[in-house]
């Protein structure tokens, strides 16, 4: 089994910045994949940035894009969400995605709440 443990949300103000990071633990995994998606309340579930293996690749949703940033540190098995120039439409809670082996992980989320 695989655990994801995300941290770092809070209630911050518009402009403010935050830095999400989500640490996987449990059975070794195999180049995983790992994303972030977010949740706003009464909306469904939506994509926000991903990251290959070797952190080579990344993905954006063109909200965030120029704003976010996802990174990952493979020797603490752990990926990160660094959110700069937050916007009150960035109020979710945000969750930690992982793939590997065409299995998929979700952590139990962080609540990011931006105030106008």
């Amino acid at each position: 089994q695989v655990q994801l443990e995300e941290s770092g949300g809070g209630l911050v103000q518009a402009g403010d910045s935050l830095r999400l990071s989500c640490a996987a633990s449990g059975r070794a995994l195999s180049s995983p994949a790992m994303a972030w998606f977010r949740q706003a309340a009464g909306k469904e579930r939506d994509f926000v940035a991903a990251i290959n293996w070797s952190g080579s690749d990344t993905d954006y949703s063109e909200s965030v894009k120029g704003r976010f940033t996802i990174s990952r540190d493979n020797t603490k098995n752990t990926v990160y969400l660094q959110m700069n120039s937050l916007k009150p439409e960035d109020t979710a809670v945000y969750y930690c995605y992982v793939k590997s082996d065409s299995m998929e992980y979700w952590g139990q989320g962080t609540r990011v709440t931006v105030s106008s």
